[in-house]
């Protein structure tokens, strides 16, 4: 069974995008195949995300009314771009969708977690807020409704998938410079990906970072790992366990694969790449690989 959170992540990424390219409806589509493909391959739930995605897009200017009613206190242009977005589907779904396949408290906890996934500290909080307060004017509907919910499984159980990613760094007149991606959502991050069945990681690493950005590094050493939990449409709950490298590069030009989900790679010099806005859990591992090349 395709996972509905999941497909609700593929629209959303398309609705970020959509909104800076200011995109027709039409081209709005493309968009959400390309990063369907790229995100949720075999999902098999097409249908439901092309009809979330157009609704919502057809529906933007009631929607914007309802958010500017629901929260005076916060301008359209002054909530940040994913809770805009995350506000938008959810009060789609809150308004306009087939009540019997998405009860009004799963439309809510489902833009929750979007918010909390993707948003900032306070986005799962903002969003809570500004949907608690249109549900309520909605008369609280399915107040009394039992959310049925799969058994989770529990975290050593799930299954494990293995990546690799890099600080990738290289000298340049003196300076160094890191080699830095950047997601839609915002955020400047490490170029990552899957290994290949029976590929070491340091194999992995240089072909992924090739693939990604088209440069041929040379690892160093490991700078350390971690894991986090997503979710996968056929699965359920995975372990994602990633392992990170510091590798060097020639100061060469990036060459961004064009693939869903990044829309820049820069180098950066080192003391600005301190300064850019990273993810919670890819901070440290940069910490990290700038502390061993200001010590070298």
């Amino acid at each position: 069974m395709a996972n509905r959170h999941l497909s609700r992540s593929v629209v959303l990424q398309t609705l970020f995008e959509c909104e800076f390219r200011s995109c027709a409806i039409a081209v709005a589509v493309e968009i959400l195949e390309r990063n369907a493909d790229e995100f949720a391959p075999g999902a098999g739930d097409l249908p439901f995300m092309e009809e979330l995605l157009r609704g919502t897009l057809s529906h933007k200017t009631d929607l914007d009314l309802v958010i500017e009613k629901a929260a005076p206190e916060w301008p359209l242009d002054r909530i940040a771009p994913i809770d805009r977005n995350v506000l938008r589907l959810g009060l789609f779904e809150l308004l306009f969708s087939d009540r019997e396949k998405v009860p009004a408290k799963v439309a809510i906890n489902e833009a929750i977690e979007l918010a909390k996934s993707f948003g900032g500290d306070n986005s799962g909080r903002f969003v809570n807020g500004v949907l608690g307060a249109v549900y309520k004017e909605l008369g609280e509907p399915g107040k009394d409704e039992i959310s049925k919910k799969k058994k989770d499984v529990p975290y050593d159980q799930m299954p494990q998938e293995r990546l690799v990613g890099a600080v990738v760094f290289a000298h340049q007149h003196g300076d160094v410079y890191l080699a830095l991606v950047h997601d839609i959502f915002g955020h400047w991050t490490l170029s990552k990906g899957k290994l290949i069945p029976e590929e070491t990681p340091e194999d992995g690493v240089v072909r992924k970072i090739k693939e990604e950005i088209g440069l041929d590094i040379t690892p160093k050493e490991r700078l350390g790992e971690n894991e986090y939990v997503a979710s996968d449409p056929a699965a359920g709950k995975k372990r994602k366990h990633v392992i990170y490298f510091l590798a060097e590069s020639p100061f060469t030009d990036i060459a961004l694969a064009q693939k869903g989900g990044l829309d820049d790679a820069k180098w950066f010099l080192l003391k600005d790449a301190l300064e850019l806005n990273f993810y919670d859990d890819m901070l440290p591992v940069v910490l990290k690989a700038v502390e061993k090349l200001t010590t070298k």
